[in-house]
């Protein structure tokens, strides 16, 4: 079934081919990996509103392999799930998983990161064109509106990190066409890896060390950046955004070898993922509250608000949200 927006605000109706009990649904959720801290969060959390609802989830993990990510979607659609919601490696590739999921009449949630080229039922994250505004707010504020920096995106794969990307931009571009900011080196690390973003600042250092910030995408790319800059004496040194308010992340945060992170609250997202996993997977209408083109339809969209959080404010959202414990981020 084909869906397209008729309004920015709609109701959005899936019809499944049997009436589901509550107790009878089977949500599949197909992740991208489970590496990073970050998105074991999501299953917990993900795992555990489900249950509530009394749904159950089937858990699969591709370990950012494209191939297995599609079998992974085969296998949840012979498994008879109700609804699949996906974290894709590639948002391209993953077009395959959602035709097969249209074919068997499953409806398909791309969760966090947009699937393109296919009819995709929902979209849910956060405001990411925000997410790179907010980290080149500031480290524009922080270096004074001028200086050299390093920047380093996310993985090329991903939408998110396009994204990601033409926020900063929004912010960065005025400012590098006047010449009050010059990009000495820059690239994209791959599957966002913190081994390819420290590979990709030791390439800046060895153009120079004249620089006074590094604007990378997440905290794991800044993990990498900040280990290179370690070995090179400049740790703590210059300024370095972040995104995930990873636990570690706020450890350097507070300890000042990493400037800011970006605090998305997993929970939020989480929460509202599964319920509308359960919604669709039983076939009741769901609300949307936007749309985004993903090259193929306009998709229905649901866009959450993120917080950039630096030492000062550490306290007041990640600590006070419980997101992390005042002991794990600050020691004893």
């Amino acid at each position: 079934m084909k869906l397209k927006a008729l309004l920015a605000v709609f109701v959005l109706s899936m019809f499944v081919s049997f009436t589901a009990n509550a107790k009878d649904v089977v949500i599949g959720l197909s992740l991208d990996t489970l590496k990073e801290a970050r998105w074991q969060k999501d299953r917990d959390m993900f795992v555990a509103e489900a249950k509530k609802l009394g749904a159950k989830v089937l858990v699969q993990s591709a370990n950012s392999d494209d191939t297995r990510q599609i079998k992974d979607v085969k296998s949840l659609i012979t498994n008879g799930v109700d609804c699949i919601v996906i974290v894709p490696h590639d948002g391209a590739a993953m077009a395959e998983g959602v035709r097969l999921a249209e074919e068997a009449g499953i409806p398909v949630i791309s969760y966090d990161r947009l699937i393109t080229g296919a009819d995709v039922t929902v979209y849910l994250t956060f405001d990411n064109i925000n997410v790179g505004e907010e980290q080149a707010k500031y480290l524009v504020d922080a270096i004074g509106g001028k200086g050299k920096i390093v920047r380093i995106y996310g993985a090329p794969t991903d939408n998110n990190a396009k994204m990601f990307k033409q926020g900063q931009d929004n912010i960065l571009q005025p400012l590098i066409d006047s010449g009050a900011i010059e990009v000495i080196h820059e690239d994209w690390a791959t599957d966002w890896n913190p081994s390819n973003a420290k590979k990709i600042m030791n390439a800046a250092l060895t153009k120079s060390k004249d620089f006074v910030a590094v604007l990378a995408s997440n905290d794991g790319t800044a993990g990498g950046a900040i280990q290179a800059l370690k070995e090179a004496g400049l740790d703590g040194k210059v300024v370095v955004t972040g995104q995930d308010a990873d636990e570690v992340a706020c450890q350097r945060i507070v300890n000042g070898t990493q400037s800011m992170t970006i605090y998305k609250p997993i929970a939020k997202l989480a929460t509202a993922a599964a319920q509308l996993a359960v919604k669709l997977a039983k076939g009741e209408p769901i609300t949307a509250t936007s749309t985004i083109d993903n090259g193929y339809t306009d998709v229905a969209a649901v866009f959450l608000p993120v917080i950039p959080v630096t030492k000062d404010n550490m306290m007041e959202t990640v600590i006070a949200d419980k997101f992390h414990s005042k002991k794990a981020v600050y020691g004893e």
